[in-house]
């Protein structure tokens, strides 16, 4: 999702990239790693901290927010003002304010949907003000890619872990459809706002392009442990990106269904069976025909 013009920061001398790398350094962690932390798409943070793009006035309050220093400062002051000596700090939610709302607003967002979830009751749901929310998320489509982004980054998360610890890619690709079916409340969740992301994205040029982004990087995930499947021999030889679109595409709809029907139709049972059904008899390879006992020597002449 691109950002509007007016609402990038001035940057032609670097003194404002410089002091965001210095709120990095004290921080200590990776560039992906602040980049989730200030909900930011790390491609952006990598093109902004290089140059070529510049950050705007909303990621400059959310870098301030979780950097504990002064936008002004951020923005070129010559010092960061100090609090009042008898002012307590505010207290900071964990992983800081940016994640707070963006957390909240995903799970407004599968209780209600996106279009019937206002600011106020964002800013009632993280004790803080409308204001408060807008400082750090001007608009709704930002906020909205503000927390399909973060749902991204944990379903990434959480696809990494179970691919390092499955035993090749049959298991991996089991580990896969076992997070993609809805039974906890967090999957059940992040589907529901899957769902709404898809609604947005036929009507919306900008969300749409978000939408494509994640499918793309989904699809191929599952392909490349197809490719890996058939390396290993345990998939047979099929075209890796035509399984994976046919798979994720079952995906979506037996999902889509577990979530839309009565408890008594189709379920994550039901979903997860038919799934497991799918790759056994379009990909799992068939084991290989034991071999033929010896004949018997011929008796000596």
């Amino acid at each position: 999702m691109e950002d509007t013009p007016g609402t990038r920061v001035t940057d032609d001398a670097g003194e404002v990239t410089d002091r965001v790398r210095e709120v990095i350094g004290r921080l200590g962690c990776s560039h992906r790693e602040f980049a989730r932390r200030i909900v930011l798409d790390p491609s952006k943070l990598s093109r902004s901290l290089g140059g070529t793009r510049r950050f705007t006035l909303a990621e400059i309050v959310r870098i301030a927010d979780i950097g504990e220093v002064g936008t002004g400062w951020l923005l070129g002051a010559p010092e960061q003002p100090s609090a009042p000596p008898d002012r307590a700090p505010a207290a900071v939610p964990e992983g800081g304010r940016p994640l707070q709302i963006v957390r909240e607003t995903v799970r407004l967002i599968a209780e209600h949907g996106f279009h019937d979830v206002r600011v106020a009751d964002i800013a009632a749901a993280c004790g803080t003000s409308p204001a408060a929310v807008h400082y750090h998320f001007p608009g709704r489509d930002e906020l909205l890619e503000a927390a399909v982004r973060w749902c991204m980054d944990e379903d990434t998360e959480r696809r990494a872990a179970g691919l390092a610890a499955a035993p090749d890619a049959r298991g991996e690709l089991l580990h896969l459809i076992a997070l993609q079916t809805p039974r906890t409340e967090q999957q059940r969740r992040q589907w529901l706002v899957w769902l709404d992301l898809w609604a947005q994205a036929a009507r919306s040029t900008a969300v749409g392009r978000l939408h494509e982004h994640y499918y793309r990087q989904w699809r191929t995930t599952v392909a490349d442990v197809v490719r890996r499947g058939i390396g290993q021999g345990v998939f047979r030889a099929v075209d890796p990106e035509f399984a994976a679109l046919r798979l994720t595409a079952l995906i979506d709809g037996l999902a889509t269904q577990v979530l839309a029907t009565a408890p008594d139709s189709t379920g994550p049972d039901t979903m997860h069976a038919a799934l497991l059904a799918f790759v056994d008899s379009e990909l799992t390879a068939a084991p290989a025909a034991p071999a033929a006992p010896a004949a018997p020597a011929a008796p000596a002449g």
